[in-house]
């Protein structure tokens, strides 16, 4: 019979890897984690069942994070154009999901709001976001949790710096 043994301890520290290795191994890594269908699956089929666009669940998911929202702050927000996210207000309004509203200081600014359906749907795609997640962190033990969370708020604390 054979004996598997446990990982030996990781080290304190490994050594130094420059900066382009270190952003070429990380993007392999985000490349292969992209890859699997495991994450893909849960937006992926309510996609499909829900016969909304892979753009439009995620301005439903950023207007449910970020409440109502002008036009080309939610453009910036799922990553589009202005021109394309009126596309995609105009057929989430179309379903019922969200409501356009002028802003009372200045007519011209027109918010995107989720309806109470948009919103409804919005809890549902984000618990099944929260169900991938919690998947994908199985495998990891509390300590490769703790230092996943520490990393990834760095990295979004010097975004904000920036």
């Amino acid at each position: 019979m054979r004996t598997i043994s446990r990982p030996a301890a990781r080290p304190a520290r490994t050594a130094a890897v420059a900066p382009g290795a270190a952003a070429r191994r990380l993007h392999g890594l985000l490349v292969a984690l992209m890859r699997r269908r495991s994450l893909r699956d849960p937006l992926a089929a309510s996609c499909a069942e829900l016969e909304l666009s892979a753009p439009q669940v995620h301005t439903v998911l950023a207007l449910g994070h970020g409440g109502a929202l002008a036009m080309g702050d939610l453009a910036r927000r799922v990553a589009v154009t202005e021109k394309t996210v009126t596309g995609l207000v105009d057929r989430l309004q179309r379903d019922g999901l969200v409501d356009r509203v002028r802003d009372d200081a200045d007519r011209r600014v027109i918010h995107v709001a989720l309806t109470p359906r948009g919103a409804a749907l919005s809890r549902r795609l984000d618990a099944e976001v929260l169900q991938a997640l919690t998947r994908l962190l199985g495998p990891l033990d509390a300590a490769d949790r703790r230092d996943l969370f520490r990393i990834v708020e760095k990295l979004t604390n010097s975004l904000e710096d920036t």
